[in-house]
């Protein structure tokens, strides 16, 4: 097959990253398939890029995507990066793709989700209503207030060490520009952020925090964002304390919803732990693979 691949650049640059695109056509110019490179910019960062590869069904074991990935492997060796990182779902032709061109598992994630008509909203309600001495529990939509913005920032190294296997993914450094940043790309997509923190009462400092973003018209699934506890904290059920407050929010405010989503690490258990005591049950596994150059 005569294939054409063509590099365009993505529009979509932010202050954290840039992505380069790749469009493979044949003979008529019939796009075939693409390649994403995102090129990540920020400090701590600036070693890693992220691929996302995807071949046409009826185009696949034709050299597509060996084209696609050389391409897309060779500008990530020319701008300096360290190694590239893709996931694909277990079992699937991604799966067997990138393990036999010299990418490495690194990380396994575990997709789950809670129907809504399977939400126990008296359970989740009990959950909430557990006293937890000390601590209180406070939400907002969108960016979080001022007089929140420097705690809650500090309250972002709760995730300092959520289990990343493998994958080399470098030191995310989470200031009040990227907090602020992210919450607006929520926005900018017509979607609504909503997020639960808990707070130590001995100081009014935000001991934990847990994201849900749901689509702007209150249709079809939510996506769970972070949830992390700080570890000095830690040992006081907040997680699942904070994570039944937001699930029961996000299901009365919007009796639409068809349900909601969340990946968890089968290195945390801790957090599988929550996900089940709330209700959700697995959909599918999806492997993160790493290519280091």
């Amino acid at each position: 097959m005569t294939l054409r691949i063509t590099p365009l650049t993505d529009p979509d640059a932010g202050p954290s990253s840039r992505r380069l695109v790749w469009l493979a056509s044949d003979a008529d110019g019939v796009p075939v398939g693409s390649a994403f490179l995102r090129l990540f910019a920020k400090t701590g960062q600036e070693h890693l890029a992220e691929l996302e590869l995807r071949v046409h069904p009826a185009e696949r074991r034709r050299g597509t995507g060996s084209r696609l990935l050389e391409a897309a492997v060779a500008t990530a060796r020319e701008d300096g990066r360290r190694c590239v990182i893709g996931q694909a779902e277990a079992g699937s032709p991604g799966d067997g793709f990138l393990s036999a061109r010299g990418f490495h598992r690194v990380l396994t994630l575990v997709f789950t989700r809670l129907p809504s008509a399977a939400a126990d909203l008296t359970a989740l309600t009990a959950i909430v209503e557990e006293p937890h001495p000390g601590y209180r529990l406070i939400s907002w939509e969108g960016t979080v207030p001022d007089d929140l913005a420097e705690t809650f920032v500090e309250s972002r190294h709760a995730m300092d060490d959520m289990p990343m296997g493998g994958t080399d993914f470098g030191t995310v450094v989470w200031d009040l520009e990227r907090v602020r940043a992210a919450a607006a790309a929520v926005q900018r997509r017509g979607e609504l952020l909503h997020t639960v923190a808990a707070v130590d009462e001995s100081d009014g400092s935000i001991a934990g925090f847990t994201e849900l973003v749901v689509p702007g018209d209150g249709q079809g699934d939510g996506q769970h964002y972070g949830t992390g506890v700080l570890p000095r904290h830690r040992g006081h059920d907040l997680g699942r304390w904070m994570k039944a407050a937001s699930v029961r929010h996000a299901l009365e405010r919007h009796p639409g919803l068809g349900g909601l989503l969340t990946d968890t690490a089968d290195s945390n258990p801790h957090m599988m732990r929550i996900n089940d005591a709330l209700g959700y049950a697995p959909t599918h596994t999806t492997f993160e693979y790493q290519l280091d150059l």
